[in-house]
């Protein structure tokens, strides 16, 4: 049976209390229609955070990355230019590289019938080429993906018409902290990664974003963050507010598990961003969390309606990692945040298939950015743009 996108597109019925904000059904988090509908309409249309560039460190270095039901290359060619493809040789189709990650000294061969590209995508070899002079080894070549670089990351786009980056993606951060510069200032392009950590959580990817997004949970799962941030005790997220950050408390000395002191100021920042922690939220599937001595980013990698991938990486002044300075304590705080986040998005996905809440719960006004949020997923299954 063909389903339609009007029947993937979930809604549910407005709540009696006028405080409160009708959420999305529970079949929205468990549906593998609906998941299906959210790989074509929002993964597969909208620009997806796909790879740090640094690490395609050299010509020949590649990562394969899952974008909604596509498996995408990323390299970097002979002339220091990262470039995507849809990792599918155009012989017959087998996957051209299976690892997910690795490097080759000049090209990238198909292991099934050995049809060859450069990395630039250009067909050069295949068994018997010669004989076939007719091909067009340009037009058979791997189909590109539109790839830019934003804050040291290469961002992939599988739409045939792909969004405006500058609206889309740059967009979200000045809707956010109501200035792009707020967030050029931290330069994150510049920073060297600290630390990565993989989080395989068995949860809908629209429960971690939610999650991300309030702070109503806070006081109840996050001791240590409140510690540092004492203003989230009270339920405010940071992005509840354009351009707000949480202000450190008084005796913690910086973002640290331990308010203890970290690695100074990031060189560039304005005074004040000093003292204060910033989250933007980049749909469908990016976190970045900005503190005054580095940078936390988040990439999800959504695989299936009840798991999703979250890569996290720590990002600090190249000096402070090439030191050996001791990170643990500003990894551990986070850590532990995403670990009580992940903990509690687990918790919740088995009650989406409950009959309970088979019509949705509620958000309480604190949480009226995620009302927001579920428009979005809405008017984008719809076939909206936004």
């Amino acid at each position: 049976m063909t389903t339609t996108p009007a029947e993937t597109q979930p809604t549910a019925p407005a709540p009696a209390a006028p405080s409160l904000i009708p959420t999305l059904p529970g079949r929205a988090y468990t549906d593998p229609d609906v998941f299906r509908h959210e790989q074509e309409a929002i993964f597969e249309r909208l620009w997806f955070c796909a790879v740090r560039g640094a690490d395609l460190a050299r010509p020949g270095a590649f990562r394969t990355v899952r974008v909604g039901r596509e498996s995408v290359l990323i390299t970097r060619d002979r002339t220091g230019a990262l470039r995507a493809f849809l990792n599918i040789c155009r012989h017959r189709g087998a996957q051209l590289c299976t690892e997910e990650s690795g490097e080759v000294r000049r090209n990238l061969q198909c292991p099934y019938h050995a049809w060859t590209y450069d990395l630039d995508g250009r067909l050069v070899a295949a068994p018997n080429l010669q004989k076939m002079p007719d091909i067009d080894r340009t037009e058979r070549g791997l189909v590109t993906v539109p790839l830019r670089e934003w804050l040291g990351y290469a961002w992939v786009c599988l739409a045939d018409d792909p969004p405006s980056f500058e609206d889309s993606v740059i967009g979200a951060a000045v809707e956010r902290l109501g200035d792009a510069a707020a967030l050029d200032r931290y330069r994150t392009e510049t920073l060297a990664l600290g630390r990565r950590i993989r989080y395989d959580v068995r949860a809908n990817w629209k429960l971690i974003v939610e999650n991300f997004m309030e702070c109503y949970h806070c006081a109840t799962i996050h001791p240590e963050l409140t510690d540092v941030l004492p203003e989230f005790a009270d339920g405010f997220a940071a992005q509840y507010y354009v351009g707000h950050g949480a202000e450190f408390a008084e005796e913690a000395a910086g973002f640290t598990v331990d308010g203890s002191a970290g690695f100074g100021r990031l060189p560039g920042i304005d005074d004040s961003q000093d003292r204060r922690y910033y989250a933007v939220t980049v749909r469908p599937q990016v976190f970045v969390n900005l503190v005054p001595d580095h940078v936390i980013l988040h990439r999800m990698f959504p695989l299936a309606a009840d798991r999703t991938l979250v890569e996290c990486d720590w990002l600090y002044l190249p000096e402070v990692v090439d030191s050996g300075a001791d990170t643990a304590r500003s990894v551990e705080l986070f850590h532990r945040v995403n670990t009580q986040d992940f903990d509690a998005c687990e918790r919740t996905q088995p009650a989406m298939d409950s009959r309970a809440y088979r019509d949705g719960g509620v958000l309480v006004p604190s949480e009226h950015h995620i009302g927001a949020f579920h428009a979005w997923v809405t008017a984008r299954l719809a076939g909206g743009r936004g």
